[in-house]
């Protein structure tokens, strides 16, 4: 029997060899391949949890940035009103004094300038914010991130507090040159209005658009410039106070130039401002409103003609606009630039550009 068996082993010796190499190579090929699936597997769940941290640390910092906008609002306005002092000219009107046709004209100039210019301030600062707590947030996470083998912070607090404090200049030099620019230009197209002369709020409309169009074109300076300083001695004057940093602080500053001479951020502040002016017309409409009884308008070209009011009238209701334009609470003019779906995901490409691994290598 034995010998049998023997004999039949002998015959199929190469079967059984090859066979049992099949075999163990698909034991081993098997096990290979649990391997690998195991690693992939891990690689996913790593990948995962880095993007859900990721993420949660960059919605964190929208709060962040919707924070810093309300607070920066009050000295933003405050600013503003020092600078275009309406009030004193409103209480000079009370005392019925002999210049009153000069005082309302110089009313007139100061209340459109400095809706103008709140509204351009505001949405310049919603969108520079924006960039800088992005970039800031985008090296903070990368500093913060588990596996970053380095002992040098790219954004240490000593940078962090000197880079943003670069937004002076937007509250300082630039929103100066924007007053004087935007006082000149409507002095120019509003100055030669009567006071007696009736608007509808489509003129309105109109007058606004061309104030528009002349601040943001044939300019020799982008808006951009109101922004941040542009030459590389106030670019180091900024970072000046600083030993170590001064190279860091700089290059943080340099970059966000970059980011506010990108198509991308111009497309971004034009929409904002968009939206700016169009909530600034919404808020102006409530005052233009037909009398009760009176039949409704049969479009919404005819409701924006329906009514007009004299000038005079219209100068103080452009001259509040200030109090809800910069308002430290939550308005609909201010929850409109937070929350707007192009300001959103410009914030989110910002973070995902200094917030990916690739930079520690610039």
């Amino acid at each position: 029997m034995f010998s049998s068996v023997w004999n039949f082993v002998k015959r199929h010796k190469r079967k059984f060899i090859f066979t049992g190499a099949v075999v163990g190579g698909v034991y081993f090929l098997g096990k290979y391949a649990q391997k690998k699936i195991r690693e992939i597997q891990e690689k996913e769940a790593t990948d995962y949890i880095a993007q859900a941290r990721r993420q949660f640390h960059f919605e964190s910092n929208q709060r962040t940035c919707n924070m810093t906008v309300l607070s920066m609002l009050p000295p933003l306005k405050e600013a503003i009103i020092n600078q275009l002092n309406s009030e004193n000219l409103t209480a000079l009107l009370k005392t019925k004094p002999a210049n009153k046709l000069e005082i309302w004209e110089d009313l007139k100039i100061l209340s459109f300038t400095r809706t103008v210019v709140g509204v351009y301030s505001t949405c310049m600062l919603v969108v520079l914010l924006r960039v800088q707590l992005n970039i800031i947030g985008g090296y903070l996470y990368l500093d913060n991130s588990i596996g970053k083998n380095t002992m040098t912070p790219l954004a240490p607090p000593d940078v962090q507090q000197q880079y943003l404090s670069s937004i002076q200049h937007l509250l300082g030099d630039g929103r100066m040159e924007m007053y004087t620019k935007q006082l000149l230009i409507i002095s120019l197209l509003v100055g030669s209005m009567s006071l007696k002369q009736s608007l509808s709020l489509l003129e309105l409309e109109q007058q606004l658009s061309w104030i528009r169009a002349e601040v943001e074109s044939g300019s020799e300076r982008p808006l951009s410039w109101y922004m941040l300083a542009d030459d590389e001695n106030a670019l180091a004057d900024q970072a000046c106070g600083l030993t170590e940093n001064d190279a860091v602080t700089i290059r943080l500053l340099n970059e966000t130039r970059d980011m506010l001479d990108s198509p991308d951020f111009s497309t971004v502040l034009n929409a904002c401002l968009n939206r700016g002016f169009s909530r600034l017309l919404d808020n102006l409409a409530e005052f233009f409103r037909p009398p009760p009884g009176d039949s409704a308008p049969s479009s919404a070209a005819d409701s924006l003609a329906a009514v007009s009011l004299p000038l005079a009238k219209i100068i103080p209701i452009v001259n509040g606009q200030i109090n809800t334009i910069c308002s430290e609470t939550p308005s609909h003019f201010v929850q409109d630039l937070l929350m707007n779906d192009q300001v959103k995901e410009f914030a989110a490409n910002v973070y995902e550009t200094f917030s990916a691994p690739q930079e520690l290598q610039k």
